[in-house]
């Protein structure tokens, strides 16, 4: 079990994150070159491959184990009406995970991923960070240590969700604190809220990071402010997978709300992590944009629960079994270019 008791201790573990190797990624730089291909031809694949090497610290890099993990929670902001779905559809759509009916039981297995639901408190929401913090430090705490906990060892690629009815909102409201503008810009529709009700979302988040602003120290701060426990297993999880040098694929805005918090509070925290795929919500595209991680995939999803970042992993296979399985132009007898 994770022993993080505060989030100075999760300060303390970013300051001394492990970096990629850079003798695995130097060696797929000189493969790449001698396969049977025009130099760039698989585009950003080859840039992936070199990647995953560097992160997994081995040559030629591969995609045997790969875990998806999707965090659920509740939150007291709800109670602003910020949703179209009331907060039991998150009870209900954990238990239709558990039973496999959701998009990612699917995905999960044409991947042949592992994939773990994992229920934060699903009784006792958040509160309501229209008028106080979300949550205290050592609730925002055991829940990043509830993330770490669910990334295990010996996992070539990790791929991190979410489900929480009212985390657009929360998503927003950490978007907002870290990379300003208006609140309007990080606001979207989330689960289908229009007209009025989209006008008020805006309200709360523009009112909550108005409320809580003197208190952001760090991305880590406005994750407990105006975060959820899920966005804290997310960071957990992230963190988690680059103490094991695992690769990561993030999901849509919730998730990379949650990244933006780490990368808020140590520049480098996101170096093993590749955006699966851009979201339709509005506020997505800006916010990698601000992280500079163009995104794999651009398919209009927004479901969230880490459906766009599953089938983004069949991305990371191809490149790694190009990489690895492509014959050389001396191997195959066909001449390269004088």
């Amino acid at each position: 079990m994770s022993a993080i008791q505060s989030l100075d201790d999760v300060r303390e573990i970013l300051k001394n994150l492990p970096k990629s190797d850079h003798a695995a990624a130097e060696k797929a730089r000189q493969r790449e070159p001698q396969l049977t291909k025009p130099g760039g031809s698989l585009g950003r694949l080859e840039e992936i491959a070199e990647w995953l090497a560097a992160w997994q610290g081995r040559h030629p890099p591969s995609i045997e184990r790969v875990k998806i993990v999707v965090f659920a929670g509740n939150h007291g902001v709800t109670a602003q009406g910020v949703s179209a779905f009331p907060a039991e559809v998150t009870h209900q759509m954990v238990a239709n995970f558990e039973a496999g009916g959701a998009a990612i039981n699917q995905l999960s297995k044409i991947q042949g991923a592992e994939l773990e639901v994992v229920a934060l408190d699903l009784d006792a929401p958040t509160r309501d960070f229209s008028g106080e913090p979300a949550m205290d430090d050592a609730e925002c705490a055991a829940a990043f240590g509830r993330g770490m906990d669910a990334v295990g060892p010996d996992l070539d690629v990790v791929c991190v969700g979410e489900m929480g009815i009212g985390n657009t909102t929360a998503a927003a409201a950490i978007c907002h604190a870290i990379h300003g503008g208006e609140a309007a810009d990080w606001v979207g529709p989330g689960t289908g809220v229009e007209g009025d009700a989209l006008a008020a979302k805006v309200r709360v988040v523009a009112g909550a990071v108005e409320r809580h602003q003197a208190a952001f120290g760090d991305g880590l701060d406005i994750l407990r402010h105006v975060g959820g426990r899920e966005l804290a297993a997310l960071a957990g999880a992230i963190t988690q997978a680059r103490l094991g040098r695992i690769s990561v694929v993030l999901d849509g805005y919730v998730t990379g709300a949650a990244a933006a918090a780490l990368n808020a509070t140590e520049a480098s925290a996101l170096d093993h992590c590749i955006a699966g795929h851009v979201s339709a919500e509005p506020g997505h595209i800006r916010l990698l944009e601000k992280l500079d991680m163009p995104p794999l995939l651009n398919l209009g999803m927004r479901l969230g629960e880490a459906s766009g970042a599953a089938v983004a992993v069949g991305i990371l296979k191809c490149a790694a079994a190009c990489h690895a399985g492509m014959a050389t132009f001396g191997e195959a007898g066909v001449s390269d270019k004088d």
